[in-house]
């Protein structure tokens, strides 16, 4: 019934790039400077997408190559084309979702605040709405690395939107050159995989991850390396890339400073655009990434650790947009935590709510900036919840689903992924790490949110401008509504924890997600991680109620305490800054480890140092044997191009005196005298 949806699957990405053109080429003209061509073009986008999720749900799949523009059968061939399965069926709705909210949101943010330069942004809206979604529905991994890098040049375009300002514009370079860095391992990895497998493909039987499983079970070989063994370099290759996109350690440095960009790109960026594409490449690739359960250990790891350490810095921050930024990195931590464990449903579910709520949360910033006349600092603000009673609720809604507590979205799917990485961490000791480090967070998370909102909206306005703000439109508040919303029923479309208890059916996006195994995997190697990489019998663990109700209360209980902490310390009319009696460690959160200082070093102290001797010895060593070899006598080069004149009679003179020359050598040693 939906399938017809498929044929105008292309427009998804294709409408928003039109809204580019034009912002682009008569932005100027257009009404509202080209936002309403984007709201359209992304209002289109969006409906095309929930027609698409309905044909899949109806059970149908597509796949369709659009362009070939390398064709050589004995060795490879480089196409663009479209994969339309459940996981990117679902992911159209949530980034064209988003994209239309921020382009209407903006509204407000933008155009009712004069700012400079509108053409030019929405033009940037467009053209990063459609490259990510290009990228998601992107059926190889040449054409997903075209959108991955395209995406990031919009990043840059974005968050230098202000290039006039100094820190926007070093924000923006900072981002491009950070992001780059990963993306370089990327490139290399896309262009081993051609190498050994001669196709870029993602699905069906001749696709790499395919072939990479029959590979693994021929017993091959891939440069001196057994085919897993090759398996884990390539998966560790790409994994650069996402490193950097999904900002986790130690490439996330970017993304606390990419908040120089005005709002509703950092709500782009941080719910459904750049650092998503990261956790998605990954959920895309992931029947290659369980050929190699090496690799989904350092993922695991690293998404746990970065969950904590992200999150530690957010307590001490006292920008409404730098908190909200350390909780991005800390939040797809858990979503690539969820991915190294083997939970791909659970790592999408919270990509899902994430979304949602992070949308809202940045949203919501947004509409109190606006309000505090573009003031950041929370300690100057306080009381706003009796002015701004929309924008309260619904960032109290975000704020809630983010601290992870019941019944909002944030507590569903991050509970799904404490418990699934249990479960597995409780055979594996490095996944059990990682566990218990994303347990810890989920506290330390609860904490900064509470007091965040506190600081923000409760007790005694601060500062003049607190107790009367500037009011917010309705573009302002009914993005953050229908946002609203969503982060308090969004949880309900995988009740997992419900469904082990009951055995109601309640978990629709598992049955979703996991309905057939080959669309995940596109082969006949694909391996319940749980079960088999854990090497136990999953089911025996999993339907023990005491198990389920240990894994939500652990979780739901330490968020519990991190609220609780936060709301007796920063309750008060006038909260004192406690943060600031840790001392030392106060100090050592609030340079973020030092991190830049770090990188600043291994650029200038370490990289530029090694590339100035090198310079030395390439022009000393290396050019000075070159130039000594091709240097000449006195007579010739320099010297002799001074003889060359021009002057005929200077040349006649020296003929002469040539032929003098000659007679006076045949005349000495010719025995002429």
């Amino acid at each position: 019934m939906f399938a017809w949806f498929f044929q105008f699957a292309p427009a998804i990405a294709v409408l928003p790039f039109v809204s580019f053109l034009l912002a682009l080429v008569a932005g100027r003209w257009l009404p509202r400077k080209g936002a309403l061509a984007g709201i359209l073009a992304t209002g289109g986008s969006l409906l095309l997408s929930l027609g698409v999720l309905a044909a899949v749900v109806s059970g149908h799949t597509h796949e369709q190559t659009l362009y070939t523009f390398v064709d050589a059968q004995e060795t490879f061939s480089l196409t663009f084309g479209i994969l339309l399965d459940q996981l990117s069926a679902a992911m159209l709705v949530i980034v064209s979702l988003i994209a239309f909210l921020v382009h209407v949101f903006s509204l407000g943010y933008m155009n009712a605040e004069g700012e400079p330069g509108l053409p030019r942004y929405y033009a940037g809206l467009g053209l990063f709405s459609a490259s990510m979604l290009a990228f998601v529905f992107a059926d190889n991994l040449l054409m997903a690395f075209v959108f991955f890098e395209l995406v990031g040049l919009c990043s840059w375009l974005l968050i230098g939107h202000w290039f006039r300002d100094p820190a926007p514009a070093s924000a923006a370079k900072k981002a491009f050159l950070v992001t780059r860095f990963g993306d370089y391992f990327f490139l290399v990895g896309v262009v081993a995989v051609l190498v050994t497998f001669g196709t870029a493909q993602f699905a069906g039987a001749d696709g790499f991850p395919a072939l990479a499983a029959e590979a693994i079970d021929a017993g091959e070989s891939f440069f001196g390396l057994s085919a897993e063994a090759w398996v884990s370099v390539i998966g560790l290759l790409v994994l650069g890339g996402v490193i950097g996109k999904s900002a986790q350690f130690p490439l996330h440095t970017w993304l606390p400073d990419a908040m120089q960009g005005p709002t509703p790109v950092s709500a782009l960026i941080h719910a459904a655009t750049m650092v998503a594409a990261g956790v998605y490449l990954v959920a895309r690739m992931y029947g290659f990434y369980l050929l190699s359960p090496t690799v989904l250990g350092i993922i695991a790891f690293v998404g746990g650790f970065t969950a904590l350490f992200a999150a530690t810095m957010g307590v001490v921050k006292n920008e409404l947009k730098q908190v909200l930024a350390y909780s991005t990195i800390s939040q797809y931590g858990y979503m690539m935590l969820a991915l190294g464990a083997g939970s791909y449903v659970a790592a999408f579910f919270h990509l899902t709510t994430h979304a949602i709520f992070k949308a809202l949360l940045f949203l919501g910033a947004g509409a109190v900036i606006v309000a505090m006349h573009h003031d950041e600092d929370m300690w100057l603000m306080g009381g706003l919840r009796e002015h701004m009673r929309v924008t309260y609720l619904t960032f109290l809604a975000g704020s809630l689903a983010l601290a992870g507590i019941f019944p909002f979205a944030g507590f569903w799917s991050k509970d799904e992924v404490l418990f699934d990485t249990l479960v597995v961490g409780l055979e594996q000791p490095l996944l059990l790490v990682a566990y218990l480090m994303a347990l810890a967070a989920v506290f330390v998370t609860a904490f900064y949110t509470i007091r965040m909102v506190l600081l923000t909206f409760h007790g005694d306005p601060r500062t003049d401008v607190a107790e009367s703000p500037h009011a917010v439109g309705l573009s302002i508040k009914a993005p953050l509504v229908v946002l609203g919303v969503l982060a308090v029923v969004a949880g309900a479309i995988n009740l997992v924890p419900v469904e082990k208890l009951t055995g109601l059916r309640v978990s629709f996006l598992s049955s979703f997600l996991g309905s057939d195994r080959g669309l995940l995997t596109h082969n006949a190697h694909y391996v319940d991680l749980r079960t088999e990489y854990a090497g136990y019998e999953t089911g025996a663990i999993v339907s023990e109620p005491v198990t389920v109700l240990l894994g939500v209360a652990l979780g739901f209980g330490l968020a519990i305490a991190g609220a609780v902490a936060a709301f007796l310390l920063y309750r008060d009319a006038d909260p004192v800054r406690h943060t600031e009696r840790l001392g030392s460690i106060h100090t050592l959160l609030v340079h973020n480890y030092y991190q830049d200082e770090y990188q600043v070093w291994l650029a200038e102290g370490l990289s530029l140092r090694t590339a100035r001797a090198a310079d030395t010895f390439d022009q000393g060593v290396i050019d000075g044997a070159v130039n000594a070899t091709s240097s000449v006598s006195l007579l010739s080069g320099d010297r002799i191009r001074r003889v060359q004149t021009g002057v005929v009679t200077n040349y006649a003179a020296l003929v002469v005196l040539g032929l003098l020359a000659l007679l006076v050598g045949f005349a000495l040693y010719g025995g002429w005298f």
